[in-house]
């Protein structure tokens, strides 16, 4: 694991998850981490050199000493990231959040970013306030997490047993959890990427907008998945695409947000025959 220096005083881990070629960098989603995404990371090694960081609060980075969460905190801990590899332009791999930052981080230095390839992007209208209730919405179910556990054990078995994370293939989310959690003094273990730390996340301000969008002129591949079961950040898809000088729409309806993690084969084939990289 490399370490890089962030601003408001992070620092970001950065895992080198194997492979050859040109890097893919790997930039996960909120409450996530980048060793979640190591079934997807396998399946691109023998195209990609895969390197995947850990955002602010999240996995093994710190979180910032000034309580800063806004998404242009994320767009630094990229680009710092990018900065450390000595490899810009770089091809991009973003779930969700990473989709958003990423975004940002190319909108704010352009000719950060080769190509990308980002799975249900966040990326909003112009007007704050689009998710459905509200970034708070988000925020307050995600404050509300259970924090610790017994032992690694007995979260596996309760996130398999309970949406969303049973929709995760189990390498998946056994990678998530394996990863995902530090011992505590008393024997038990704690979610790394805190409820509160994860809350703030979603309630940051400084979001890309499709107006964001239109600035960027990186092959980009916008994947979504299904919009057949109520309001997901897949709505978005189509508006991004056709704010995109130079991006293409691909449909997953048999995959949900958590897609990267659901079906890693099928994701890291549409990233392979997009030809990014």
């Amino acid at each position: 694991m490399m370490h890089v220096l962030s601003t408001d005083g992070v620092t970001i881990a950065v895992h080198d998850m194997g492979g050859r070629g040109e890097p893919l960098l790997l930039c996960h989603a909120t409450g996530l981490h980048a060793r979640s995404y190591e079934p997807l990371a396998a399946q691109l090694v023998s195209h990609f050199h895969v390197w995947g960081l850990d955002f602010r609060a999240h996995g093994d980075s710190t979180a910032p000493d000034n309580d800063r969460f806004h998404w242009d905190g994320f767009a630094e801990d990229l680009r710092n990231v990018i900065d450390a590899l000595d490899a810009q332009p770089i091809s991009v791999f973003g779930h969700s959040l990473g989709g958003g930052v990423s975004m940002l981080a190319e909108h704010r230095r352009p000719g950060t970013l080769r190509s990308a390839f980002f799975f249900e992007p966040i990326v909003v209208p112009a007007v704050e306030g689009v998710l459905p209730g509200g970034p708070s919405a988000m925020s307050e179910s995600a404050r509300r997490r259970r924090r610790t556990f017994p032992s690694t054990a007995a979260a596996l078995h309760r996130y398999a047993s309970r949406p969303p994370l049973n929709e995760l293939r189990a390498d998946s989310l056994f990678a998530y959890v394996e990863h995902g959690f530090r011992a505590t003094d008393d024997g038990a273990v704690e979610l790394k990427c805190l409820p509160e730390h994860e809350a703030a996340t979603f309630a940051a301000e400084g979001k890309p907008t499709l107006a964001t969008a239109a600035h960027v002129e990186t092959p980009t591949t916008i994947a979504i998945g299904t919009t057949q079961e109520g309001w997901t950040p897949a709505t978005f898809g189509p508006a991004i695409v056709e704010s995109l000088s130079n991006g293409r729409l691909e449909v997953h309806d048999t995959l949900g947000h958590f897609g990267p993690l659901q079906d890693p084969v099928a994701v890291a084939a549409s990233i392979v025959a997009a030809g990014h990289g």
